[in-house]
């Protein structure tokens, strides 16, 4: 089974090339997988210190500490060793999710998460040091290990939300960027800021592309977002304005029906429109635009690698 990609574009000017990068359904269920498992870590190093101190209080103030807890304290310096991999795994995991993200990689002295100084306590302040000081050094050392577990579990967590959010935001602007050519037909003429007119014959803008088909062709929405016009406009006949959201709009023109109506919510690939000459027109051809943040730009920067030849 093909993994699902999503492809993020960006876009600077009318004349410029598109830069883009991929995004698998994996990386998201990775971040997922990674999420939930940093948890289990937390959870886990919280457990392991829990059951250790109460162990600790089952032998304040006999004349040695019991075979039981000794096995308990080999046991829990096994865990350490196995959460310890487990979160190193996490960390790896967690570079690539940032990396994936757009995001900078956490700096070495924020997943060290302020370890140690002042207020760590010394192997004497351990309680099981009173009755056995050697004991009570790996108990110390136990108890700091997981307490550093946590405390970097706690910033890869948070360094995964962010990674998580920024994925599903580049998310949102990939399915709202009007990346599809809009119907099934041939590019009779181009994005232009001059071109003579073919039925004023004089020389004009030409804001869009025009895209020669037959009658009755789908017109698809080219991406997701809201219809904020769907009727008739003077030249261009019968057009559809979708807001994409991130301040890009596309129109569609010259259709011979209309499929959507205005404050509809349409989703990238829904058919929108059917191809006519409607306003002014020699032939049937949907005219096709974008506008980034109220400007004109060529649509054909747009359009994902493959869609349009």
């Amino acid at each position: 089974m093909r993994d699902r990609r999503w492809t993020v574009l960006l876009v600077r000017g009318n004349h410029e090339s598109v830069r883009q990068f991929s995004l698998r359904a994996k990386d998201f269920r990775r971040w997922a997988w990674g999420v939930g498992a940093l948890s289990v870590v937390v959870l886990g190093a919280v457990g392991s210190l829990a059951a250790l101190t109460l162990s600790w209080f089952g032998v304040i103030g006999s004349a040695r500490p019991d075979a039981a807890l000794v096995a308990e304290l080999q046991r829990l310096q096994g865990e350490v060793g196995s959460l310890e991999s487990t979160l190193g795994e996490l960390q790896g995991r967690e570079s690539e999710l940032r990396v994936l993200a757009g995001l900078e990689p956490l700096d070495a002295g924020v997943l060290a998460a302020g370890v140690g100084g002042p207020g760590s306590g010394t192997p004497d302040s351990n309680p099981l040091s009173a009755v056995d000081p050697e004991l009570g050094g790996q108990a110390f050392a136990v108890e700091y290990d997981i307490d550093a577990l946590q405390r970097r579990a706690r910033v890869l967590l948070e360094s995964m939300d962010e990674a998580g959010d920024s994925l599903s935001s580049q998310r949102e602007l990939l399915m709202a960027t009007p990346t599809l050519f809009p119907t099934a037909g041939r590019l009779s003429s181009g994005y232009s800021k001059a071109r003579m007119h073919p039925i004023l014959n004089e020389v004009l803008p030409h804001p869009g592309v025009d895209i020669a088909a037959p009658a009755g062709t789908p017109i698809l929405a080219a991406g997701s977002g809201r219809v904020i016009r769907a009727g008739w406009v003077s030249g261009y006949g019968q057009t559809v304005e979708i807001d994409h959201g991130f301040g890009l709009t596309s129109l569609y023109a010259h259709a011979s029906k209309l499929l959507v109506r205005t404050g509809q919510e349409v989703e990238r690939g829904d058919v929108i429109a059917q191809v006519g000459r409607t306003g002014t027109a020699t032939s049937t051809h949907v005219h096709y635009e974008v506008r980034q943040g109220g400007r004109q730009r060529n649509p054909l920067n747009f359009l994902l690698p493959g869609t349009f030849n």
